[in-house]
């Protein structure tokens, strides 16, 4: 096996598929069974209550405090404290779309029309379908949502026979990684709105009430409260870095890791432990990442209470070790480093002729 391999980093062209070299003949029931043994899918509405109450109190502090002092420029100091609150309740967002809350759908839907189009601008209805598709194959080439070619390339099966500005694009998106991220904000809001004019998208008419509310709420004030120099500012420093948050929070997590094979990707726990990275660190690496440096065990169990998750890894992490699987786990500028190293290798096979 290559070093790539052991590193857990993707597989490209002409390697061998990542492969277990134990004798793993399927277990995810049993670990399963383990892991509600010891009382780790229990729901925990106590932790979202006051995360919620503590977000909704912070941002009611700071639009009370941009009211009461129009017209400053120190405002501005607001916008990067708006971008951390928005995101930490997307966090909450993704915990109730997991189901994670309740298991009931209807209390869940009304959760995430208020913690996801109300609160975050971001639609409910059509993050959930998106992102579910993406947990039951993770970077699978024609499933994922998450790794379809786009503004990034994952796979040299994508890349080559990219021509002109296309290939040049692809050739430098390593370096373009952590710029684009400024924009995620905004694209997922423009994503969340053009879902309202699409088929299939269920309770249409809450979602477009609630996303209307959010947006209507944020420019009334930012108008009276600001100058528009001012706005304009608050919104490129508040959605910059809110979209650069929340790429930091959830790429670590598959961006870089491999493509399976067909066998491979049947057995459902490999499919999610072999495409997942861990962020390893502490209580702090925890919160700042909202649960989603336990990717291993969160794919494993997505509708596992976050606060759970740090208490399940020792568990998955010893069945791992157990059965000879790869559990991969790094620092988080490590886990960055080998997402960029794989765009960079991607992108170097751009404008590559097809292989027939």
């Amino acid at each position: 096996m290559s070093s790539d391999k052991l590193l857990g980093l993707p597989t490209t062209a002409g390697e061998d598929r990542p492969s277990v070299t134990g004798h793993y003949q399927g277990g995810y029931g049993d670990l399963a069974r383990r892991v509600r043994a010891a009382g780790l899918m229990q729901r925990r509405p106590a932790a979202f209550v006051r995360h919620l109450t503590v977000l909704v109190a912070a941002t009611v502090a700071v639009v009370v405090l941009m009211a009461t002092h129009r017209d400053a420029w120190w405002l501005l100091a607001m916008a990067p404290l708006m971008a951390v609150l928005a995101t930490r309740t997307s966090f909450l967002g993704h915990d109730v779309g997991h189901l994670q809350i309740t298991r009931n759908t209807t209390a869940s839907r009304r959760l995430g029309l208020l913690t996801g189009n109300l609160l975050s601008g971001l639609g409910y209805g059509w993050w959930v379908p998106k992102h579910n598709a993406h947990h039951a194959h993770p970077n699978d080439l024609g499933t994922d949502p998450d790794v379809r070619p786009g503004a990034l390339i994952w796979d040299p099966v994508q890349a080559t026979g990219r021509r002109g500005a296309m290939a040049w694009w692809t050739r430098h998106q390593a370096l373009l990684f952590f710029p684009l991220l400024v924009f995620e904000a905004i694209n997922l809001h423009v994503a969340s709105i053009r879902s309202l004019f699409s088929r299939g998208l269920r309770g249409r008419t809450g979602e477009a009430a609630m996303l209307a509310l959010h947006f209507a709420g944020y420019t009334t004030l930012l108008v009276l409260t600001l100058t528009w120099p001012q706005a304009v500012a608050f919104v490129v420093i508040q959605k910059g870095l809110q979209g650069l948050y929340l790429g930091c929070s959830f790429a670590p997590g598959h961006k870089g890791m491999p493509v399976l094979d067909a066998d491979t990707a049947r057995d459902p726990l490999l499919r999610q432990v072999l495409t997942s990275r861990n962020v390893r660190g502490g209580p702090v690496t925890d919160a700042v990442l909202g649960g989603l440096n336990y990717q291993i065990e969160h794919h494993l169990f997505p509708s596992m209470p976050r606060a759970n998750l740090r208490r399940a890894q020792p568990l998955v992490r010893a069945f791992c070790a157990e059965h000879e699987i790869p559990y991969l786990e790094y620092r988080a500028f490590a886990s960055y480093a080998a997402g960029l190293r794989h765009l960079r290798r991607v992108g170097a096979t751009a404008g590559e002729p097809v292989r027939g």
